[in-house]
């Protein structure tokens, strides 16, 4: 969900998702995956010890075959081998009980509403796609004008992960979203072309006979991606700036329906066939006044209720990190997250601010069966992103919080290899600032990725809690503390990157540090101690 509907429909179904009792006499088989699975997919289920089953096979074409000569009218929608669903559009209600009655055909659960044209559904996603990167490590180390996006990534120290030389160089993003129109406009899509970095756009939108354009539905996935993509150096660098991407359109802000979720389903399965190693949803679902048959409450929000909640789970059980938004309603009635991010095994993002305070708009937890939601946040008020013809410009709202995590997800993920996705996730939750006091604003909370990165690959010149810093937010004067030796240099940038204030001193434990003449805001500073450690600290003036 990316914006408010715009039409009602009748409400008359015309969706339908059909539920499948096998995959028996299926021309696939586990035996020949590369006939569903891009090599990089199989790649990583090799790497990573992940098996292939009956569950990865494609639905039985075969099926789908019988169930579309019924009606010349019937179109398919959405599928899911994981589910084991075919979800098309059936004008004409009266031919259910020929659909019921097939032998392979478990149930019939309507989804939705829509009024289509009588043409095929969007372009789908190719079953073997070529990857065109590999998984490599990054040597290089380098300083980095961030421009207007240095708070956002200085939130995480994720500035200091990339100066290590990870930017998310063979990583593939994939991003499921609603348009994306106009990236092809934006410098940093040009990159990705030119670079071998785009892994190909998908749409599984069909043609719906009233297609109503909405200026933000249209480019959200545009204004997410480049959160992460961005690589304009004084201007906007992304949290993922070298990174692959691969753009997967599932949602129409022409109407709030059922079906919706199994469009994002599809959508997660492409991005498995592609070998994604992360997922950016800045997506979620939790009502259908279009449909309202199948409205939704805070009880649904278990996990199990909702196929792309359980596509989520499965997604991040097969080597995928999954970062889903957590919903714009915390000052609203419905309160609550939104699915899929309720969904297990993932990471579901809510949004904060430079101060790190929580946003007033971010959905709050927990999961109806009591599990830590929001998982993690991160930056999402006045967002650095761009729009349209390289327009750098902020924006609100969990869908801005979550690709902030995400690329730097990637970026984590490129430095530590070794680790599974589920064993990721669990290393970024445990670097939040809240881990062992999680709450339902934030979850885990803010997590430090370079302290996630430092911990575990055994660097001994990073230790976050070693410099007290106080008060803060400060009016005029910031003391740092630092019990275990002295402090020698102290070095402050602003929300922009810019270097405002170096302090050299004589070795003393404690600082004070008149911040007086600074103008309000986020700053970031690092500190350097005498036994070369180097300490990092964040304060709002």
């Amino acid at each position: 969900m990316v914006g408010l509907s715009l039409t009602l429909f009748a409400q008359s179904p015309t969706c339908y998702r059909i539920y499948l009792s096998d995959k028996n006499n299926s021309p696939y088989t586990t035996d020949n995956p590369s006939a569903f699975l891009s090599q990089r997919a199989l790649d990583k289920r090799t790497r990573f010890n992940i098996p292939i089953t009956e569950q990865d096979l494609p639905v039985n074409p075969q099926y789908r075959q019988q169930i579309l000569a019924l009606h010349p009218q019937m179109q398919p929608l959405a599928v899911s081998k994981w589910m084991n669903t075919f979800t098309v559009y059936c004008p004409d209600s009266t031919i259910l009980p020929q659909i019921e009655s097939l032998p392979f055909v478990d149930s019939v659960m309507a989804v939705g509403a829509y009024r289509l044209h009588e043409t095929p559904a969007g372009q789908a996603a190719p079953v073997n796609p070529e990857p065109m990167v590999h998984n490599t490590l990054s040597a290089g180390k380098d300083s980095v004008d961030y421009g207007y996006g240095f708070a956002q990534i200085a939130l995480h120290n994720g500035h200091r992960l990339h100066e290590a030389g990870f930017k998310g160089e063979g990583m593939l993003i994939a991003v499921i979203d609603g348009g994306f129109f106009g990236i092809e406009t934006i410098s940093f899509y040009q990159e990705l072309v030119n670079s071998g970095r785009f892994f190909g756009r998908y749409s599984l939108m069909p043609a719906f006979v009233d297609t109503l354009q909405s200026g933000w539905s249209e480019v959200h996935g545009t204004v997410v991606t480049s959160a992460m993509a961005a690589n304009t150096g004084g201007e906007l660098v992304g949290t993922a700036p070298a990174a692959s991407y691969a753009l997967i359109h599932t949602e129409w802000v022409g109407s709030e329906e059922l079906v919706e979720e199994d469009f994002w389903a599809n959508g997660a399965e492409i991005a498995d066939s592609l070998g994604a190693d992360v997922i950016n949803s800045s997506l979620g679902y939790r009502s259908f006044p279009d449909f309202p048959q199948a409205d939704i409450t805070y009880a649904d929000m278990d996990g199990v209720n909702s196929i792309a909640s359980r596509c989520a789970t499965i997604l991040g059980q097969k080597g995928v990190i999954v970062c889903v938004a957590a919903g714009n309603d915390g000052n609203g009635e419905f309160y609550h997250i939104s699915r899929p991010g309720d969904a297990f095994d993932i990471l579901c993002v809510g949004a904060c601010a430079t101060d790190s305070l929580i946003a007033d708009f971010s959905s709050r937890g927990y999961s109806y069966d009591g599990r830590v939601k929001p998982d993690i946040t991160s930056m999402g008020v006045n967002t650095a992103c761009y729009y349209p013809g390289d327009m750098q410009s902020y924006s609100n709202g969990t869908s801005l919080a979550t690709p902030v995590a995400a690329g730097l997800c990637a970026c984590l993920w490129q430095a530590m290899p070794g680790y599974t996705s589920t064993q990721m996730m669990q290393i970024i939750r445990e670097s939040a600032h809240l881990y062992n006091d999680p709450n339902p604003e934030f979850g885990y909370g803010i997590p430090d990725f370079y302290k996630a990165y430092a911990t575990h690959v055994g660097i001994h010149d990073y230790n976050p809690l070693q410099l007290s810093v106080y008060p803060n937010p400060v009016t005029d004067k910031l003391h740092l503390t630092n019990p275990d030796g002295n402090i020698q240099t102290v070095t402050l940038y602003n929300a922009s990157g810019q270097l405002v204030l170096q302090y050299t001193v004589p070795n003393s434990p404690i600082l004070e540090i008149p911040v007086t003449n600074l103008l309000n805001g986020f700053y970031i500073g690092t500190a350097t101690l005498n036994n070369n450690q180097i300490a990092t600290f964040k304060f709002v003036k």
